[in-house]
């Protein structure tokens, strides 16, 4: 048995990247930090989002830099060569198949939704 399931709640750390594709498809990429409950130090961790589909063409619309989500997903590596020493390269990068909007409405978004790839 495997499991991949990752679950994350924090602030997003600059307004999103979209992209869109010729065949349709759309990606966000968004960048999330998550204050650790453990943890003494102010200093967050930081975790790269993508997101697709519809729930990335939502997260273009409603999120924005320190707007606080939560996202359910898995976790991957996107894998490259550096194109100075050739070297391989690798970061880890959270596939989100959910997000929720999170906040008040002192936010400026009314409360809680859902937003995840099965609403779609």
């Amino acid at each position: 048995m495997s499991i991949n399931t990752v679950h994350l709640i924090g602030r997003v750390g600059g307004d999103p990247d979209i992209k869109y594709f010729e065949s349709g498809k759309v990606k966000c990429r968004l960048t999330l930090a998550v204050n650790r409950r453990t943890r003494n130090s102010d200093e967050p961790d930081w975790f790269e989002l993508e997101i697709w589909g519809k729930t990335a063409e939502v997260a273009g619309n409603y999120v924005r830099k320190g707007k606080q989500i939560a996202v359910k997903g898995s976790l991957k590596f996107d894998t490259w060569n550096d194109r100075q020493t050739g070297a391989s390269r690798s970061k880890p990068v959270i596939l989100v198949d959910q997000l929720d909007l999170l906040g008040s409405k002192q936010d400026g978004d009314g409360g809680m939704s859902d937003m995840s790839s099965d609403n779609f």
